[in-house]
């Protein structure tokens, strides 16, 4: 949170004015922000939607608000919640400008990670005033996510003359505004996917595994487990590398890869993937001695090399197969992904509606 925030009390010459609130794709963001601000005493007026999934969220957390036309939202309200996917954003910003339906003074506001205010740059010329506020938190698409918007943080970019209107919204919503520059959102954005979204797949994989080892509940098992990795994570970083692969157990690790490649061989990849990347880290911190890496990185080579296919890996050991870290940081390089926040999953949404 901004150390200003936490200190001080927002002026009153600070605070946006009692607004009326548009929302342009009804996915599981935008219905969750325009709610937790009508409780803030602003006003919804107008939301957009194609799917009936849109359809239903928009009518379960803004009853009484009309759905209309992404044109006909701007025409209504002064501020404008554009929350549809990363890749749509451009697109819709472009055409809205075009067509002459922002107006001058009209607050828009996208909740992307990926983007700062650059993207909004169509609707910056046509006189509005852009914000990127985006919520570090995952949604359902349901009442609950109101509540989830306390203390959550939001990465917030915007002109330095609106900074001040862009974190009291923030607040007004129960959030803590963190600024991120407009150069720094790509990166900020991929360390969210690769922390959160890339969580969601491996606890799924987990349980899916332990059900096929005979564990009846195994999110009655992993919750405690991974409750308290988390917290041992975000209190003390790679010091709280535990198991198998920090401690050197080569023969561990080599067990668990044949029982993957009998039970689960599409885990195979990620878990070597994942396998290699923490031997880099639990190195690089001391956990883990060269002298008991090597045959664990051996392992992890040769398993590696076996596979084949699509999901086949270059070799944990870089290009010319020598063993120890690769890159003077002693990562591999590994790019991030652009992760999509707040997805509808098999339910199905309309075109610039699953953010």
């Amino acid at each position: 949170m901004n150390p200003s925030f936490s200190q001080e009390p927002l002026d009153a010459r600070d605070r946006p004015a009692r607004l009326t609130v548009g929302v342009v794709g009804a996915g599981r963001v935008g219905p969750a922000l325009a709610a937790s601000l009508r409780l803030a005493g602003h006003r919804p007026v107008a939301v957009s939607g194609v799917s009936d999934a849109s359809v239903r969220r928009a009518a379960a957390l803004l009853p009484d608000v009309p759905l209309v036309t992404p044109a006909e939202v701007l025409a209504r309200a002064e501020l404008v919640l554009l929350t549809v996917p990363d890749d749509a954003l451009p697109g819709l910003v472009e055409g809205l400008a075009e067509t002459g339906a922002v107006r001058p003074g009209q607050l828009i506001v996208h909740t992307s990670g990926r983007y700062g205010t650059r993207v909004l740059d169509p609707a910056r010329r046509a006189g509005a005033l852009p914000l990127a506020l985006h919520p570090v938190m995952t949604f359902t698409g349901t009442s609950v996510d109101v509540q989830r918007l306390a203390g959550c943080s939001f990465g917030v970019t915007a002109p330095e003359e609106l900074r001040l209107a862009a974190e009291a919204l923030v607040i007004e919503m129960g959030g803590e505004p963190e600024q991120i520059a407009e150069e720094a959102r790509p990166l900020y954005h991929a360390a969210l996917a690769l922390g959160a979204n890339h969580l969601v797949t491996l606890v799924a994989q987990s349980m899916e595994l332990l059900r096929k080892a005979g564990v009846g509940a195994p999110d009655r098992m992993l919750g405690p487990l991974l409750g308290a990795a988390l917290d041992n994570a975000l209190r003390s970083g790679d010091a709280a590398l535990t198991g198998p692969v920090a401690r050197g157990d080569a023969g561990t690790v080599a067990a668990h890869v044949r029982e993957l490649r009998t039970h689960a061989p599409q885990a195979v990849a990620g878990y070597l993937a994942m396998a290699r990347t923490t031997a880099d880290r639990a190195l690089a911190s001391g956990l883990l001695k060269p002298e008991s890496a090597e045959d664990l990185l051996g392992v992890l080579s040769d398993s590696a090399h076996t596979l084949s296919g699509p999901d086949g890996l270059s070799g944990p050991h870089g290009p010319d197969g020598q063993k120890g870290l690769s890159g003077p940081d002693g990562q591999d390089g590994q790019g991030g992904q652009d992760g999509q926040d707040g997805q509808d999953g098999p339910e199905g949404s309309g075109p610039g509606e699953n953010r």
